[in-house]
C-alpha cells in the first residue's frame, strides 16, 4: 500500500514539473518581461513577500501583490482586473460559478492567533471557544469576569474592559475565525455565522491585518484575532487556546502540525480542508483555530505557463520559507491536490 501510494503521488509531481517545464519552453523569452498582479488576503502577507523577490530570482517574473483583504482578492480575479487573487477562504459553489472558470488551491497552512493588551500582566492568558464566542456576543465585557478567571486561576486579572476588535473589510481571518466560534458556540453560529464579513454584536472594526493589530497595541484591554506571523512582528502577546483535549496550546509549528494529521489522505475537494476545532485524535497540541489559505487563478490565461511556474515553486520551494513565520509546510496529500488543481490552468486560446 505505501509503495503503491508513492508511486501515485510520484506521477502526479512527475506529471506537474512536466506540465511547468513545457510551458516554461513555450514561453522562456516571455517570462523575462512578465509581471503577475495579485491581490487579496493579509493573512499570507508576510510569506508571500518572501516569495516575490525569490521567483523573481528564479524566473525572471516580477510579482506585485496588494494585501487588500480575501474579499477584494476573490472580487479582483473574479472581474479579471488582476492575474491571481488570494483567499483564506475557499469560494462558495456561487462565488466559484461566478468567478467563471477559476480553481482555488491551498499553498499555504498557518493559524489564527489571539493577541491582547494587558499591560503589567504576569502570565500568558488561557481562553477557550465558548469565552471567545461570549467576548464577540459582548456577553463577557471585562477581563475579570468569572469565566475567564476560572480558565485562569494563576493570574491576577485586572477589571479592565474587554475591546473586542475585529476586521471591518471582507477577511478570509474572519471566515476561519467565524467558522471556529460557530463549530463551538450555538449561540455564536445563530446570531453571527460564518462568512468573511459578518456583523459582531460588539466591538471595533478595522482594516486588515496590520489595522487589528495596530488597534489592539495601542488600546489597553483589547483582543482580536490576526494570524501569528503579525502578532509577532508587532510583538503582541497571544492567548493559550484549550483545543478537544483539554490542553491549552498556541498557534505553534507543532500546534498547526497536529491539526492536519486527521486530514484523508487523498483530497479531492477544499470542502476537506476543513481544520478549525480538530478532534481529540488529532493529538494533545493541536491548535483549534488552524487554517489553510489559498491562491484563486484563473483556468484560461495568457500568464498561464508564468502562474503555473510561480505556484508550483510556491508549493514546493516556497514552503521553507514559512516556519520561521509560523506557516507550516504543505502536507504531502495537500501538495498533491494542488498540483492537480494546477494542471487545470491553460494558455488563453
Amino acid at each position: 500500500m505505501k509503495r503503491a501510494a508513492l508511486a501515485t503521488f510520484a506521477l502526479v509531481v512527475a506529471l506537474a514539473l512536466a506540465a511547468v517545464a513545457g510551458q516554461a519552453q513555450a514561453s522562456s523569452s516571455a517570462a523575462k518581461d512578465t509581471q503577475l498582479v495579485g491581490t487579496g488576503a493579509t493573512f499570507p502577507f508576510p510569506l508571500i513577500s518572501k516569495w516575490i523577490p525569490e521567483v523573481g530570482k528564479a524566473y525572471g517574473i516580477n510579482i506585485t501583490y496588494s494585501p487588500t483583504g480575501s474579499g477584494a482578492g476573490i472580487a479582483g480575479i473574479t472581474a479579471r482586473t488582476v492575474d491571481f487573487g488570494a483567499s483564506d477562504a475557499p469560494l462558495s459553489d456561487q462565488q466559484l460559478t461566478d468567478c467563471k472558470g477559476c480553481v482555488v488551491i491551498p499553498w499555504a497552512l498557518a493559524a489564527v492567533s489571539i493577541p491582547y493588551n494587558l499591560p503589567g500582566l504576569n502570565g500568558r492568558v488561557h481562553l477557550n471557544g465558548a469565552t471567545l464566542a461570549n467576548i464577540y456576543l459582548g456577553t463577557i465585557t471585562s477581563w475579570n469576569d468569572r469565566a475567564i478567571k476560572k480558565l485562569n486561576p494563576k493570574l491576577s486579572l485586572p477589571d479592565t474592559k474587554i475591546t473586542p476588535v475585529y476586521r471591518s473589510d471582507g477577511s478570509g481571518t474572519t471566515f476561519a475565525y467565524t467558522a471556529y466560534l460557530s463549530a463551538v458556540s450555538k449561540q455564536f453560529s445563530s446570531r453571527v455565522g460564518n462568512n468573511t464579513s459578518v456583523n459582531f454584536p460588539t466591538g471595533v472594526g478595522a482594516r486588515g491585518s496590520s489595522g487589528v493589530a495596530g488597534v489592539v497595541k495601542s488600546t489597553p484591554g483589547a483582543l482580536t484575532y490576526v494570524d501569528a506571523a503579525y502578532s509577532i512582528q508587532n510583538k503582541l502577546q497571544f492567548a493559550m487556546i484549550q483545543n478537544r483535549a483539554g490542553r491549552f496550546t498556541t498557534p505553534g509549528l507543532r500546534g498547526i502540525t497536529q491539526a492536519v494529521s486527521t486530514l484523508p489522505k487523498k483530497i479531492t475537494s477544499p470542502a476537506q480542508l476543513k481544520i478549525v476545532d480538530p478532534p481529540k485524535a488529532a493529538g494533545p497540541l493541536a491548535y483549534p483555530i488552524s487554517t489553510f489559505t489559498y491562491v484563486i487563478l484563473p483556468t484560461s490565461s495568457a500568464k498561464a505557463a508564468e502562474l503555473r511556474k510561480f505556484v508550483y515553486w510556491a508549493v514546493t520551494q516556497g514552503q521553507k520559507f514559512g516556519p520561521p513565520l509560523f506557516f507550516v509546510p504543505l502536507p504531502t496529500s495537500v501538495k498533491a491536490y494542488a498540483y492537480r488543481e494546477l494542471a487545470k490552468v491553460k494558455v488563453a486560446a
